[in-house]
């Protein structure tokens, strides 16, 4: 079984996937962003290096599923290759860091890629306000996501919106993450959960 956790920048979805994780035992895969060689370049210059870092994490992505699809173990994967593209390569295409050769050159390798692989059995999106993604990317305080434009989180914000509302089409749950502290309040964990339990093995009644 696949799972994946879905939400911008600063959303909470680590933590939520390594918590669904120890809760069920599952598999926690994460995306590569401490390791990306791109990323530092790419919030200093983000015409130079867009493309460069968009390839590296599509193939990144792409990688990963090919172990999930292989894998007998239940894994719930941090970031999924669709909200890759379809929200932040969109994204950049859109604020003109990606030249039109660049984006169909990417999104063809999308294309032949995502041909080979399924949806996840469910996707979970964090829905998240922009004042409370900023709030959680100072408290994380990486540095390198410090001078992120507030314009560039909240364009995001639209793209996801756009992308489960009209370009995604599996099994989705969404969680409003503004007024909750799953991390902290046990009760707020147990909400996530009952309802994960209800869209996947019918335990309980939906909330």
């Amino acid at each position: 079984m696949y799972i994946a956790v879905a939400g911008n920048i600063g959303s909470g979805k680590t933590t939520l996937t390594k918590m669904l994780a120890k809760h069920y035992g599952w598999t926690p895969k994460f995306e590569s962003v401490s390791y990306n060689p791109y990323l530092e370049d790419y919030y200093k210059d983000l015409n130079r290096w867009s493309f460069n870092m968009e390839v590296y994490f599509l193939k990144q992505r792409f990688r990963d599923l090919l172990e999930i699809a292989h894998s007998e173990e239940t894994i719930i994967q941090d970031r999924s290759i669709y909200e890759g593209v379809y929200v932040f390569t969109a994204n950049n295409k859109a604020m003109g860091h990606l030249s039109e050769r660049d984006f169909q050159t990417y999104m063809d390798l999308f294309d032949q890629m995502t041909s080979v692989v399924k949806y996840p059995e469910l996707m979970i999106y964090l829905r998240s306000k922009t004042p409370h993604l900023i709030a959680h990317i100072q408290k994380r305080g990486r540095e390198y996501e410090q001078t992120m434009p507030i314009d560039y989180l909240e364009n995001l914000n639209k793209r996801y919106e756009d992308f489960i509302k009209n370009k995604y089409r599996g099994r989705l749950m969404i969680v409003e993450a503004n007024d909750i502290d799953f991390e902290h309040n046990p009760k707020d964990f147990a909400k996530i959960t009952d309802r994960i339990d209800a869209e996947m093995f019918g335990l309980f009644s939906k909330k």
